[in-house]
Parts: structure tokens; C-alpha cells; sequence
């Protein structure tokens, strides 16, 4: 499985400049400030006034990578026609047709709340064998 690190990090990612945070270690949003600090000129600061600097910090991100999805063109092939058509009308619906396509084609990676959709949905509609997605990848949750 393909891990990917801090070579993701977005160019305009909000920072924290509160090193001294017990949570500092393992916060994207403390982590992202000295390598962006390093390779920008404007940084996006969060207001360090409205950082709690403990475990309740409402901006606070976990740096651990996250099981992210890519495609399930494989499902159609485990269900009944009916079930399938279903499980897109419902996906569809979610999304609209041009993202649902795109993450079936496994286009765009699914953080584990979308793949939790899909894996409900199949269920809602009667399918009853375990599914795997087509691949799997660890990548940094900067946003979800």
C-alpha cells in the first residue's frame, strides 16, 4: 500500500505556531508551520488566541495517515443487476453522476467516511458478501 507524507501538504494549509501545545506532535496544522515556513512567503495563521492548546482544540488534526480508497469497479460483478441498480441510483443521488463515476473509477481517493457510505449502501440494498475496493492507499487527511 502506497503511503504518502508531508509531500501532500497543501500550499495554503492553516498553521499553528504554538510549538509548546502537548498536542503539537501530532498536529497537522503544527507540523505543516515549519515546513511551510520554510518554503512560503504569506502563511495562513490560525488566530493563536483561539487555539486551546489541549486535547479539546477545535483546530486540532491528526498527523496519523488514514486508509484512503481508490475505485470499486469490481462491485458490479457481486451483485444482482437490480441490487447494482440500486447502489448507483442511491450513490448518484449522494454525489450526482459525474463524482459518483469518477470515485468508481477510483479518479478520486475515498477517505474512510465515503467509504462507509458506499459499504452501507451496499448493504441497504441486500448485498450481503464482504466487498473489497479496488485498491487501497495511507494518505494524510489534511481536510475530511
Amino acid at each position: 500500500m502506497p503511503k504518502k507524507e508531508y509531500t501532500s501538504l497543501p500550499n495554503d494549509y492553516p498553521v499553528c505556531e504554538h510549538s509548546n501545545c502537548p498536542m503539537a506532535t501530532t498536529c497537522l496544522h503544527q507540523t505543516a508551520y515549519s515546513t511551510l515556513m520554510e518554503r512560503e512567503e504569506y502563511l495562513q495563521l490560525i488566530n493563536p488566541n483561539k487555539c486551546s492548546k489541549n486535547e479539546s482544540c477545535i483546530y486540532y488534526r491528526n498527523s496519523k495517515p488514514v486508509i484512503y480508497a481508490r475505485g470499486f469497479t469490481n462491485f458490479q460483478k457481486h451483485m444482482f443487476p437490480e441490487q447494482y441498480s440500486r447502489f448507483m441510483s442511491i450513490c448518484i443521488n449522494h454525489w450526482s453522476r459525474n463524482p459518483y463515476f469518477e470515485r468508481r473509477r477510483g479518479t478520486r481517493a475515498l477517505p474512510p467516511h465515503e467509504q462507509d457510505f458506499i459499504l452501507n449502501t451496499l448493504k441497504k440494498v441486500g448485498v450481503t458478501e464482504e466487498m473489497k475496493f479496488d485498491n487501497y492507499e495511507e494518505n494524510i487527511n489534511w481536510y475530511d
